[in-house]
């Protein structure tokens, strides 16, 4: 397994002070912003032009890739037919995968980053059912940020997600993972 600088945090109800502190304390130089709508209605202190405004003045560069790594993505043949996000299908797409390449040139060139997306808890989030199991198919394990100090590994959260299952059903196929709600 490759040594990872590539971390995920979730913003959920935060305040904007203890979401920089959490950055800060793992040296995080890059947010990537993997959110589809880089918006929060119930904290906009998430909103795209106020974290800018605030990560910027702590040194942190602000980047948008949620056209890239987003979870709802506007090609609608990711979705099934009850408007769920099939993750396996997001996989396959170009623009996935571009967002997937800057994530491991970025790890191979040693950067400090962390992914983000609104879902405080990373098992809820695709940051942690398609971006980590994806980089694990390159060896490389995203660091899940839970607090100050504290992270928690892609293998940890799986474990957690399945509950010690794994990603295997009971006849070897791989588990498909969708998000929890229909869009």
């Amino acid at each position: 397994m490759k040594e990872s600088t590539i971390y995920s945090i979730g913003h959920g109800n935060k305040k904007i002070e203890d979401f920089i502190e959490e950055l800060k304390s793992f040296n995080i130089l890059y947010l990537l912003d993997i959110r589809s709508k880089p918006y929060s209605k119930w904290n906009p202190q998430f909103n795209q032009a106020e974290l800018r405004n605030e990560i910027t003045k702590q040194g942190i560069t602000y980047v948008y890739v949620g056209d890239l790594l987003g979870g709802l993505p506007e090609d609608r043949t990711c979705y099934d037919f009850n408007g769920k996000v099939v993750y396996d299908r997001i996989k396959e797409k170009d623009f996935f995968k571009e967002g997937l390449k800057r994530l491991t040139t970025a790890n191979d060139k040693k950067l400090n980053l962390a992914i983000m997306c609104s879902e405080s808890n990373p098992e809820e989030c695709h940051r942690c059912k398609l971006i980590g199991q994806e980089l694990l198919l390159k060896d490389i394990s995203l660091k899940h940020i839970i607090s100050v100090d504290k992270i928690k590994s892609q293998e940890m959260v799986m474990a957690e997600l399945t509950k010690g299952k794994g990603i295997l059903d009971l006849f070897g196929e791989k588990k498909d993972f969708t998000s929890r709600k229909s869009y």
